[in-house]
């Protein structure tokens, strides 16, 4: 599963709100954890989250912690649950200052890594740090600059892909040489 998602998803431009909403999510979830276990949890953080769309999840009130801290499928963290929430209302009111895709967009960097080796890849940047505090500002929880940089990988904002791999510039966004 994780091979797949590498292979088609990671890394390619997500543009619309409930997609950039669920990333967001995601990433958050994943803080602290493995990536494969929240791609293997995906189809029920999915079903559990109504899909992702925003105002389904902003409505969500403490019956719906309560359900999703005894959901056994998801990661039963009631911080990054509550945060999920608070996101989603967040996503919501920021539709009156642009949305959700204007605000993350807004920080792809002039030039993205170019890690020759995974030890290169790094895991912040000045842009990170920046959304994380505009994010922050405009309500969201659970946001720090290392799970906005992993959201910038995730959808294609940067690319961390090695020098070399055959997935490297397969966004489309980066025309970064190899050597």
């Amino acid at each position: 599963m994780a091979s797949y998602y590498y292979d088609t998803e990671w890394g390619m431009p997500v543009y619309d709100e409930r997609g950039l909403f669920e990333r967001l999510v995601l990433e958050g979830f994943q803080s602290g954890l493995s990536w494969a276990t929240v791609l293997h949890k995906r189809p029920a953080f999915r079903k559990a989250f109504a899909d992702f769309v925003p105002d389904a999840v902003a409505a969500f009130d403490e019956n719906d912690v309560e359900r999703l801290m005894n959901n056994a499928a998801i990661i039963r963290n009631r911080r990054k649950i509550e945060a999920a929430i608070t996101n989603a209302r967040a996503t919501v009111a920021l539709r009156e200052e642009g949305g959700l895709p204007d605000l993350l967009w807004s920080f792809r960097p002039n030039e993205t890594p170019a890690p020759r080796t995974a030890d290169e890849v790094p895991s912040t940047s000045t842009e990170s740090r920046a959304m994380a505090r505009a994010l922050k500002k405009a309500g969201f929880t659970f946001v720090g600059p290392t799970t906005c940089f992993a959201l910038m990988e995730a959808v294609g904002m940067v690319d961390t892909h090695l020098l070399g791999s055959h997935r490297r510039g397969t966004s489309g966004l980066w025309n970064v040489p190899e050597f």
